[in-house]
């Protein structure tokens, strides 16, 4: 997130950490970086270092305290990955005094506090080829996980996130947004492409029940795999941001080490991903469906296009976040993807 959120001073931030986790800043910084959290980077009086998150609960007072319980059970079943299953790659939260993964900061906003770890992420983007083997072992790893957190974590319900949201925004094209300065831009954008949308949420319906009738037994996913989310580290590769995990079919992590992603992003497609898939389906003896492989990537284009629209309707300023909105939106729905 490049913009830091205007309701929020650092001086509750500081107040928050030494409550919850007895860190006492000497320095905090603002880290612009990531998307979906803000992020800081936090030096305490002892020299020791962290990475803090503040998650946003949502703009609507209602849906807030679910949001919270949504993502402490998220980071919850992230903690018991790396403690309990012994799943290094997992980085996970460190618990506050009273051991919860995630502590309320405001009434809008969550904090989570992390190891700060030397290493670096990639883009999000599609995963280098030479890279994708040594994913799929990793996330069969997680999938083989299941019976140590399925009592715990999330489960999927295979619904479109903000979906109410983007019919509402198409039925509302015939008046003007009001929002903020890309409001009219937003309305423009999505007048001229409605017909696509509405036949990719037909689409939608269609793949979901596609997937329900496979008769695939779901697994603790993470959901966005992609190397924006990978840390590759001295000591071997960690897998970050789980306040997405839930149980769900296998693919929702698998369609990433795939071309479909390099596909959806407009990237060159490199190898058909059938060799990673056959050696995830050797290390779990779990078969790699069609139908779910299909789904998620129509999941994800059409959950940024629900997000970025909901976003410009919304009250927005010009530049920053709201600007980086407009050029997604306009990327998924003018390229066709």
């Amino acid at each position: 997130m490049k913009d830091r959120p205007a309701d929020l001073a650092e001086a509750e931030l500081a107040v928050a950490l030494a409550e919850g986790w007895g860190i006492r800043p000497r320095s905090v910084a603002y880290l612009p970086v990531g998307a979906g959290g803000y992020h800081w980077s936090v030096v305490d009086r002892r020299g020791s270092a962290w990475f803090v998150t503040v998650d946003d609960l949502g703009a609507d007072d209602a849906g807030r305290d679910d949001a919270f319980d949504r993502l402490g059970r998220a980071f919850g079943v992230a903690l018991a990955l790396h403690r309990d299953a012994g799943l290094e790659f997992v980085l996970a939260p460190v618990p506050a005094g009273t051991g919860a993964a995630v502590r309320r900061l405001t009434s809008r906003y969550a904090l989570s506090v992390f190891p700060m770890t030397e290493g670096a992420t990639g883009h999000f983007g599609a995963h280098r080829p030479e890279d994708r083997a040594e994913l799929a072992v990793l996330l069969a790893a997680l999938h083989e996980a299941t019976p140590i957190v399925t009592d715990v974590a999330p489960r999927a319900d295979l619904a479109l996130p903000g979906r109410d949201g983007l019919e509402e925004a198409l039925r509302d094209l015939g008046r003007e947004w009001t929002g903020g300065p890309y409001a009219e831009q937003a309305r423009g954008l999505l007048a001229a492409h409605a017909g696509q949308v509405r036949r990719s949420l037909a689409e939608f319906d269609s793949r979901v029940e596609q997937a329900r009738e496979s008769g695939t037994a779901w697994v603790v996913t993470h959901g966005e795999p992609h190397p924006g989310n990978v840390l590759r580290t001295p000591a071997g590769p960690r897998i970050i941001d789980w306040d997405t995990v839930l149980v769900a079919p296998p693919e929702r992590d698998l369609w990433m080490l795939t071309p479909a992603l390099a596909r959806m992003l407009g990237e060159d497609e490199a190898g058909d991903g059938d060799d990673v898939l056959a050696r995830y389906t050797g290390v779990t003896g779990r078969a790699v469906t069609a139908a779910g492989l299909a789904l998620y990537p129509l999941w994800w284009r059409l959950a940024d296009i629900a997000a970025f629209a909901g976003d410009l309707r919304r009250p927005h300023g010009p530049g920053g976040d709201a600007a980086a909105a407009l050029t997604c939106l306009a990327g998924y729905l003018e390229s066709g993807r």
